[in-house]
């Protein structure tokens, strides 16, 4: 799903380890200014490297083995940066993610230090 401004909001979302840290966010003034501010969510399902000739051989029903197992939890990123692992659920008919595991502090803002 490339925009997840339609999909239904889930109560509950933070749980877990990130509680203590989304509440302190929200509760600092530098948070509540830079709140409003969109950032692009995306999730990795896997990768693989392809020559270009390979890639100009993919048609319908081509399949493309990726570097992951099926098994593994899936990487979510914001404009980026690892953020969460994840794996995927579906929400009325629509696909969506749930937070598994927060990436620790020095890897989110290793992605953020990365873009500056």
């Amino acid at each position: 799903m490339s925009d997840m401004s339609e999909a239904p909001r889930l109560e509950g979302m933070a749980q877990g380890k990130g509680e203590d840290m989304a509440t302190r966010m929200a509760n600092s003034r530098q948070f509540k200014l830079l709140a409003d501010i969109p950032v692009r969510m995306s999730v990795e399902v896997g990768s693989t490297s392809l020559r270009l000739a390979e890639v100009m051989d993919l048609a319908e029903g081509s399949i493309v083995e990726l570097d992951r197992q099926a098994d593994d939890l899936l990487d979510i990123m914001v404009n980026g940066a690892l953020i969460a692992k994840g794996e995927v659920v579906t929400v009325n008919g629509r696909y969506g993610i749930r937070i598994v595991d927060i990436a620790a502090t020095e890897t989110r803002l290793a992605g953020v230090e990365r873009r500056g």
